[in-house]
């Protein structure tokens, strides 16, 4: 309460309470008759400053509950209630503070909301912001209003960011979005919603847009504009652009439509060869109706366990000896039958279906490695594991947890990790990693050669083992220039201290010239196709009866 409010109603309580008193004085100290003129005169007065008292009181009271009225509205998110006249009247200090008050709320409120407005980043619309713009444009607009919807994806922007960091890929972000800011305003005007969706995808909305050669030619330049090299703290660094475009109302009315519509675009100007712009049509829309009922299919999959492990042997080609046994997923999709790995991994990526298809494999290849373990079963079981593991520190602990629990030791599981994945590998990955391989896993590089190795880089790595990519060993049974290529390149396994091991060996032919040039082991459909784990079983026992005889 005030001090205002206060003295108020200490002076009202004073009048109130004087009264009693002073009749009571008169009573005790004034003579009889004195006394009953003055209390005569004493009570029209007292009612009429009790009157006044208990007015002024209700006054108080009004003010009081006006301001508490106030509050309660502003908790419930109105702060342009507006004051009450009493309140304002008769406890003006109070209501003074109010405003105060009610002006700070509204003033801080205002900055929050335009911060959660903007990214940061790029001082572009956020996210939310855009599409909240974006569908209240759209959604009061009449059905026929025209628009195109651009959605931007940068081609080279992961590279950067773990090449050159987190700092220098921020101020590549805020320049694309200045060239995006300057396009917008020369193809579609003032009228353009500008925003960052995540990481390096972009959006621009243009409505009252209907001219296909306009619309064109805005996609074209903002694929010209984002592939000129950026100028970052003295170097030059080169990003590109991938563009797809939706059109309103032919690819939807609803900004849910556009926005699939223009992905899907933007998905088949990557796979064209990237730094291109692609118009959303019905070869799209049908690939884009699969991709929908893929996510579909892959959730019931997840939730069933619809998911099995093959695996393809891998032999010594000195002995002959089974050394590994790779584990290789499928998809037992109820009418379309077993599908390999490669026809959804990708969509599980991008639909947060990996991780539970992920904690399914570990779980499946601990449980067939403690098996082989107490059944005798000669050789490792080799897991492969990608980016998204590399980067989850906690996914070791998972696959140490995993694996103390179904009683399979380590030294019975050899981890493959593909090259572009090795070569960026962080810190903290190479360090579990190293522990995990002096607890006896076997770590191995995949798909050497198909990518950018470093060597300096693979001595620093804690690697066992590398594999050959399949594109080295196609031509080398008729090509000595390939040979000369693979001699070489198993010389420098060997001098990494590695062992060399060749896949997608596919001919006796290609057999007899890796043993000459001195690889270690191979794997391909000249040894065995992926089999399950019964027919692994028996191809074992026939291949070791093979060994025999010969």
């Amino acid at each position: 309460m005030t001090s205002d409010m206060q003295s108020k109603r200490a002076a009202v309580l004073a009048l109130i309470c004087g009264v009693p008193l002073i009749a009571g004085a008169l009573i005790l100290f004034v003579p009889d008759d004195m006394a009953v003129h003055l209390l005569l005169l004493l009570f029209p007065c007292a009612a009429i400053a009790w009157g006044a008292a208990a007015h002024r009181l209700a006054q108080i009271d009004e003010g009081v509950e006006g301001a508490i009225a106030q509050l309660n509205a502003a908790e419930a998110g109105d702060l342009e209630a507006r004051m009450a006249p009493a309140t304002r009247r008769v406890t003006p200090e109070l209501g003074q503070a109010i405003e105060r008050l009610f002006a700070r709320l509204r003033h801080d409120l205002s900055r929050s909301e335009q911060r959660a407005a903007c990214d940061p980043v790029t001082g572009l619309a956020s996210r939310a912001h855009f599409r909240m713009s974006a569908e209240r444009l759209i959604d009061q607009a009449p059905a026929e209003m025209s628009a195109a919807l651009f959605f931007v994806d940068l081609d080279r922007f992961k590279a950067i960011n773990d090449s050159r960091g987190h700092a220098c890929g921020d101020k590549v972000l805020a320049k694309v979005a200045e060239r995006l800011r300057v396009v917008a305003a020369i193809g579609a005007g003032k009228d353009a919603l500008i925003g960052r969706l995540a990481g390096d995808e972009f959006t621009l909305l243009c409505p009252h847009l209907d001219d296909p050669a306009r619309v064109q030619a805005i996609g074209e330049s903002i694929v010209a504009t984002l592939g000129a090299p950026f100028a970052i703290d003295g170097a030059s660094i080169s990003v590109g652009a991938s563009v797809g475009i939706a059109l309103r109302p032919q690819h939807g009315t609803t900004l849910q439509e556009l926005m699939a519509a223009a992905d899907a675009a933007m998905y088949q100007s990557k796979a064209s060869g990237r730094a291109r712009v692609s118009r959303y049509d019905a070869q799209l829309a049908a690939e884009l109706t699969d991709r929908e009922k893929l996510d579909q299919d892959l959730r019931t999959a997840v939730r069933r366990q619809e998911f099995a492990l093959v695996f393809q042997p891998q032999v010594s080609l000195c002995d002959g000896r089974l050394l590994v046994s790779e584990a290789l997923l499928r998809w037992r999709h109820p009418t379309l039958g077993v599908r390999p790995a490669a026809e959804f991994l990708s969509r599980a990526e991008l639909t947060g279906q990996m991780v539970a298809i992920g904690e399914w494999v570990l779980t499946a290849a601990a449980n067939t490695a403690a098996r082989w373990h107490r059944e005798g079963h000669i050789g490792r079981l080799a897991l492969n594991i990608g980016q998204q593991q590399i980067e989850d520190v906690a996914f070791f602990d998972r696959l140490g947890k995993v694996f103390a629990r179904s009683g399979a030791p380590l030294d019975r599981l050899e981890l493959e990790l593909p090259e572009g994945v090795a070569m960026r590998c962080p810190a903290p990955a190479l360090a579990r990693l190293e522990e995990l391989r002096e607890a006896g896993v076997c770590i191995t590089i995949d798909d050497f050669g198909a990518g950018d190795s470093n060597v300096q880089r693979l001595r620093a790595l804690p690697v066992d083992r590398i594999k050959l990519d399949p594109v080295l060993i196609h031509e080398i049974a008729r090509d000595s220039g390939a040979r000369t290529i693979l001699q070489a390149l198993v010389g420098l396994v060997h001098g990494l201290g590695c062992e060399a091991v060749a896949e997608g060996v596919e001919s006796d032919a290609q057999v007899d010239v890796l043993r000459v040039i001195g690889c270690d082991a191979v794997q391909g459909y000249a040894i065995a196709r992926p089999m399950d784990d019964a027919m692994l079983q028996e191809w074992l026992g026939m291949f070791s009866a093979r060994a025999r005889a010969g």
